[in-house]
């Protein structure tokens, strides 16, 4: 009775081995199959690709209105994000002094390599032309734009060449023929500067590549200030240095890491021996360095005049004070 239990469960074993057996072979039929359909798809696709390439033709490509519908919303949408972040920078850098230079010297790289990657999603993940469309058009685009727009290019070069060479930055104090001023920003075809009269100067970075560049304080927060004045050549030196020095030390504007320096020169003006004094100290931020000149001066004529080493009539007819950075 056992044996025949027995010999009854091993044949239903069997039959469901081999029933999985023959499932198993049949899913196995069935995926040779597709990957054979699929292999054919992809055959007939070469063909016809190597076909269009032996006819001199190209995959059919078009613009259509979603294409130029998604790339306005993509433009405007990095032209916000790039505006508002460039603000945001801007007014991190005003509320930390100490590293206003180095946030504002960011900016302009910012700025470049934003409006590279809105290029790049425009034309790569939304037009998503051909290889061979894509450097016919390019091709055609730089040819007409390089004929068309030769002085925009070259002051984008410029741009490029200064962000490179970096011989200045945005917060700097630069001189540039007779433009004196803060540099508020480094654009792909203008630099603009802020001069002490509180005009906007936009200077063509193809003008800047190749023009005398001068820089009062390369990247630092500090620069130096130089106040110069005419004095008579009877005039007490000793007590006048002590005078100039203490004007520079006393100031609210001076940066005493740096050292104050008074120098004297003689110089002849229509037919009168004089001496000019140079007081040479640094202001510690540079957006004061003229009511900083204008303190000394100041504080020293008065000083002068009060400790009578020099009179009224003494002054009349001597050059005015000059104030230089």
């Amino acid at each position: 009775m056992n044996k025949r239990y027995i010999s009854i469960l091993i044949l239903i074993c069997l039959l469901l081995i081999t029933g999985d057996i023959l499932n198993a072979q049949t899913a196995v039929d069935t995926l040779i199959q597709t990957m054979t359909q699929q292999q054919t798809q992809v055959t007939d696709t070469t063909d016809q690709s190597s076909a269009l390439a032996r006819a001199g033709k190209t995959p059919e490509w078009s613009i259509t209105f979603g294409k130029v519908f998604w790339s306005i919303i993509i433009f405007i949408i990095g032209f916000l994000l790039i505006k508002y972040l460039t603000n945001f920078l801007v007014t991190l850098g005003e509320r930390w002094t100490k590293t206003r230079l180095l946030i504002k010297g960011i900016i302009p790289i910012f700025r470049i390599l934003g409006w590279m990657v809105v290029g790049y999603i425009i034309i790569v993940d939304v037009f998503a032309p051909p290889i061979a469309t894509l450097v016919a058009v390019t091709a055609s685009a730089g040819i007409a734009v390089g004929f068309a727009a030769q002085d925009i290019l070259k002051n984008i070069f410029g741009g490029v060449v200064i962000l490179l060479d970096h011989p200045f930055q945005v917060g700097d104090k630069i001189e540039i023929g007779d433009h004196y001023g803060e540099v508020l920003s480094i654009g792909l075809r203008t630099v603009r500067v802020v001069t002490p009269d509180d005009s906007v100067v936009a200077i063509p970075n193809s003008e800047i590549v190749n023009t005398a560049v001068s820089n009062a304080n390369s990247g630092e927060s500090n620069c130096q200030v130089v106040a110069e004045f005419y004095l008579p050549a009877h005039i007490d030196i000793p007590t006048t240095r002590k005078i100039a020095y203490r004007a520079a030390a006393v100031s609210k504007y001076v940066y005493l890491n740096k050292p104050i320096i008074v120098i004297f020169k003689n110089e002849i003006y229509e037919g009168r021996s004089l001496l000019k004094m140079r007081l040479k100290a640094y202001v510690f931020d540079i957006r004061f360095e003229f009511p900083f000149a204008s303190e000394m001066t100041e504080l020293v004529v008065k000083e002068l005049l009060a400790r009578k080493l020099v009179t009224i009539n003494d002054l009349n007819g001597l050059p005015m004070v000059k104030l230089s950075t």
